[in-house]
């Protein structure tokens, strides 16, 4: 099994794109990509920007001859989007890349109304329905049912399992290690590898106690599984980089992010985007030009 990670927080996009490869079968799960349109205040910098770029043409390069495309839920960073902004993957861009492969998609029940509709775009410009995989098994793929994004009432993912021979690969999605039902679930399913959203401790929401339980969850994780990858909201700020280093060091275990794994440098870019603001002041009109297609960000890809 060869594990491809293409879109998170530590390689500069929001986003938990992978692609996994096993001797019958291509499979893309969460094929989409954002950047949190605004974080204090500002836009995206253009070096995001040229990330976000990046990760799109890796996205659309992993979709050609794939077999299977996971959708764990409808939030414009895990899918395609028909209205996409400048910064997120469009639909209109992946169309003729998604008509050979099956679709494995959460299913439609306890999704908001925008979530809702997002989905029913989806549907029409692909021509096809997006039935429910929840609960089903299809040789080496099995996927959960709903499991909640992260802590209770605040919607709900679909988590998919990858076996083959000896390895066990979990895509946990948005589970933020807030609630014990995803937990169980990996644990059950025996997973060697997991690749899950860390809590958002940048939320001022989150509480005192919802952080030390996220973070007990995480060390049974760790103590469990071969490799654990944890990036994602977690990694919209820097606290959270510094949370994760906390757990390699307390486990001694293969804890990191995706661009650990990938053996890539860590590029926070959001959780820094004042700081590229200070260090690169963004030219007047930029964002408005690029929005238009009249300019591009690869000028700023020589800073990545």
């Amino acid at each position: 099994m060869q594990i491809e990670i293409l879109g998170v927080e530590s390689l500069g996009v929001r986003g938990l794109s992978c692609l996994i490869k096993t001797k019958s079968r291509r499979i893309v799960i969460d094929p989409g990509v954002a950047l949190g349109y605004r974080r204090h205040g500002l836009l995206p910098h253009p070096v995001q920007v040229a990330a976000s770029e990046i990760v799109k043409d890796k996205i659309r390069e992993a979709l050609k001859g794939a077999t299977d495309v996971v959708l764990s839920h409808f939030h414009g960073d895990h899918i395609p989007l028909v209205d996409a902004n400048p910064y997120q993957l469009s639909a209109q861009s992946v169309v003729e890349l998604f008509k050979t492969a099956r679709i494995w998609a959460k299913g439609k029940e306890n999704i908001s109304y925008h979530q809702l509709q997002r989905t029913k775009a989806l549907e029409k410009i692909l021509s096809r329905k997006l039935t429910s995989a929840e609960g089903l098994n299809d040789g080496i793929l099995s996927f959960s049912h709903s499991v909640p994004h992260g802590e209770i009432g605040n919607g709900y993912v679909m988590m998919t399992r990858i076996e083959e021979g000896k390895e066990v690969f979990v895509h946990a999605s948005d589970i933020e290690m807030l609630n014990d039902e995803s937990i169980e679930t990996i644990l059950k399913w025996k997973a060697t590898t997991v690749l899950a959203s860390g809590p958002p401790i940048y939320l001022p929401r989150l509480t005192r106690k919802m952080r030390e339980n996220a973070w007990q969850r995480a060390l049974r994780l760790a103590q469990e599984v071969e490799t654990l990858i944890l990036d994602h909201h977690l990694l919209r700020c820097l606290e959270g980089e510094r949370w994760l280093n906390r757990l390699s060091y307390v486990t001694g275990k293969r804890v990191m992010c995706a661009a650990d794994f990938m053996g890539r440098r860590r590029r926070l870019l959001e959780a820094n985007r004042r700081l590229w603001y200070k260090k690169m002041p963004v030219p007047e009109g930029w964002h408005e030009a690029y929005s238009i297609g009249e300019i591009n960000a690869q000028f700023y890809r020589k800073f990545l």
